[in-house]
């Protein structure tokens, strides 16, 4: 199946807000990825197809996660759609799609809550979403610039601002996001130790 082809399944899936906010992570994660030097493709497909199951009504993603038998934390559960849709949609993109690439599906698993040892794929889809271009908030363009300089350090910045939108609407904390963070400011501080020894 070619790109044009994916896209034409999404414009009859998706809201016309949606698709427009899926192709702006599609173009911004193939951007990324020229500048983090993964596969661009991978990197367009996962970010066109990350929010593949974000319009399904809660009871149905709760139904397909248990057709999937997927392994889905009790967080998971209690905050349905807005966390679920990531690890349905990977799955359901395999099922209805036929992509089986684990670096495409992971991207897309991970796209909402993160997690330690993220690859660089995964990374550049969790940063995309969060600075597309028809993304509007505080601090958006430094992100953006960020983004292009230093890949761990925006994806910190990504999950410490996600941290506190959901801490200021007393929303449950994923323990995947404290993890992502946590590897991040690990990682950070081995690069700083091993540029200080340069």
């Amino acid at each position: 199946m070619d790109l044009n082809q994916y896209v034409s399944i999404l414009e009859s899936r998706f809201s016309s807000g949606l698709l427009r906010h899926s192709l702006g992570v599609a173009d911004t994660a193939a951007d990324l990825a020229g500048i983090y030097r993964v596969n661009k493709g991978k990197a367009f497909l996962a970010g066109l197809l990350h929010d593949y199951a974000k319009e399904l009504e809660p009871e149905l993603l709760l139904k397909l996660a248990n057709q999937f038998k997927l392994p889905v934390d009790p967080i998971t559960w209690v905050e349905g759609r807005k966390l679920l849709h990531a690890p349905v949609g990977a799955a359901l993109v395999t099922a209805e799609l036929g992509i089986t690439d684990p670096e495409i599906l992971s991207a897309i698993s991970w796209h909402t809550t993160g997690k330690a040892e993220m690859s660089i794929l995964d990374k550049v889809v969790y940063l995309a979403d969060v600075i597309e271009p028809n993304r509007d908030y505080d601090g958006v363009e430094r992100l953006r610039a960020l983004s292009r300089l230093r890949l761990d350090q925006a994806a910190l910045a990504a999950v410490n601002m996600n941290i506190y939108s959901v801490l200021k609407r007393d929303l449950m904390l994923h323990p995947g996001s404290v993890d992502l963070r946590n590897d991040l400011i690990a990682r950070i501080r081995d690069q700083e130790k091993y540029t200080e020894r340069c």
